[in-house]
């Protein structure tokens, strides 16, 4: 097996940068990566946290579960309120754009269900926004007009129990 090599502290910003920019190429496993390095050195870099937790929403499409959770089991680590809330509607909203792409029996529920807790944590952050931040309405906006433009994107009845066939 190989021994991970540590990266120096002045790697640390052009690190960033690169996670950052392979993000962008639609590369999370390589922003992934990078962020794991940069946390081995300084656990709470609050911006490789950041970046982590979007590399790791990147690869919803791919592992839904998974990535969800380890990116839920982050947002605990990010020392601002706000962030927490913005990031874990972000999550939210991403899970449901997954489900919504998934074209399978149900999804619109599912989607409608994640609609709601992004926006549930919009509210929660645009309340709590630095002055002049406006992201967490655009975010709520962008979900608003995905649930307009998707019929199938709605709540699941409240008589929805079907029981097994034996």
């Amino acid at each position: 097996m190989f021994d991970l090599k540590p990266l120096s502290e002045e790697a640390i910003p052009p690190a960033l940068d690169k996670a950052v920019r392979y993000r962008l190429l639609n590369e999370p496993m390589q922003a992934e990566s990078i962020c794991l390095d940069i946390l081995a050195i300084e656990p709470d870099n609050q911006e490789a946290l950041i970046n982590l937790v979007l590399a790791l929403s990147d690869q919803f499409p791919q592992r839904l579960q998974s990535a969800f959770k380890e990116a839920t089991e982050i947002l605990p680590q990010l020392t601002d309120q706000y962030h927490r809330s913005y990031y874990e509607g972000i999550l939210a909203e991403r899970r449901a754009n997954v489900h919504l792409q998934q074209g399978t029996p149900g999804c619109g529920h599912l989607a409608h269900h994640w609609f709601e807790q992004a926006m549930s944590q919009y509210e929660k952050a645009t309340e709590i926004r630095p002055s002049g931040i406006d992201d967490p309405i655009l975010r709520w906006n962008t979900c608003v007009r995905s649930i307009a433009r998707h019929p199938e994107v709605k709540p699941e009845p409240e008589d929805s129990f079907h029981p097994l066939l034996e």
